[in-house]
């Protein structure tokens, strides 16, 4: 368009408007450098370079001001335009951890039914001989009693399998009757009921490492003794990389609030400031991905 109207003769391309402004002026302060070249190179020039020597106080102000107006609805516009990209990326983000929770939510209810019914039945299947005779029953014991009932071993595996068989059964009662809608209380239950499920793994694995001094017996008590040296160096070590990532990450959330805080109390609350701090949080969100 441009370019046809500078075609016409009719075409007074030393025109101004109120604010002293030529149609070159207005290319170069909107931005469309095309344009501005365009006009440029048939003959249109700055109103500066056709009155040198034009200076009004007052049409000066209203050109600042105008200036001013300008640049603050372009920058207007350019951070509504990333705050809606903001939003999206933070949408697209709370659906993945809403989902990841969900997931979390089902496997912990699987685990804690798979201990629960580990523990229930190894109760009832200890090794050994149990006095099933009534008529038969030697003295000191009961009917119904396992041979190895009198033995520490015996005794420290039933009290801790006994508290892996009521923590899991515990769980389960928890994730089946009780529904979180927020983010935030879905968390704090999921960081509770894993740390549980961890307390009842390793019950069990004392339990398991307990009955097997006795499943050996005295003469093969190195295979049990080696069984525990490698079940405690995994169990040890798994349990403590994930503490050193908890531990990590409550670090980290503490040091990104005290750093929120000082911002946030130095700075103006400007719309582009709240998109920076928005985009601080999609960060710290993400990186809630360890909290668990």
């Amino acid at each position: 368009i441009v370019k046809l109207l500078l075609g016409y003769k009719e075409t007074d391309i030393k025109a101004v408007n109120r604010c002293d402004e030529t149609a070159f002026d207005i290319a170069e302060k909107t931005g469309h450098l095309e344009i501005a070249s365009m006009l440029q190179q048939h003959g249109v020039q700055s109103a500066r370079a056709i009155k040198p020597a034009a200076t009004n106080p007052a049409r000066e102000l209203k050109q600042t001001v105008s200036d001013i107006k300008h640049e603050v609805h372009y920058q207007l516009e350019h951070t509504l335009q990333t705050r809606k990209q903001v939003q999206g990326i933070a949408k697209r983000i709370n659906k993945m951890h809403s989902e990841g929770l969900n997931n979390a939510i089902n496997s912990t209810t699987v685990v804690a039914v798979l201990i629960a019914t580990v523990a229930f039945a190894a109760i009832f299947t200890v090794p050994g001989q149990y006095v099933d005779d009534p008529n038969d029953i030697p003295p000191g014991d009961s009917l119904g009693e396992a041979n190895i009932a009198p033995k520490p071993a015996f005794i420290i595996f039933f009290i801790f399998d006994s508290i892996a068989l009521f923590i899991s059964l515990a769980v389960v009662v928890v994730q089946t009757s009780v529904v979180v809608i927020d983010s935030k209380g879905k968390k704090q239950m999921m960081a509770i009921i894993n740390k549980l499920m961890w307390f009842a793994c390793v019950l069990v694995s004392v339990a398991f490492l307990a009955l097997s001094f006795i499943v050996v017996g005295k003469d093969e008590k190195w295979l049990a003794i080696g069984v525990t040296i490698i079940g405690t160096s995994i169990m040890a070590t798994t349990l403590g990389t994930m503490c050193y990532w908890v531990i990590r990450h409550r670090i980290e959330a503490s040091n990104m609030r005290s750093i929120r805080r000082s911002s946030q109390a130095s700075r103006s609350r400007s719309w582009t400031m709240s998109v920076m701090s928005d985009s601080e949080i999609l960060n710290n969100e993400f990186k809630k991905m360890y909290a668990i």
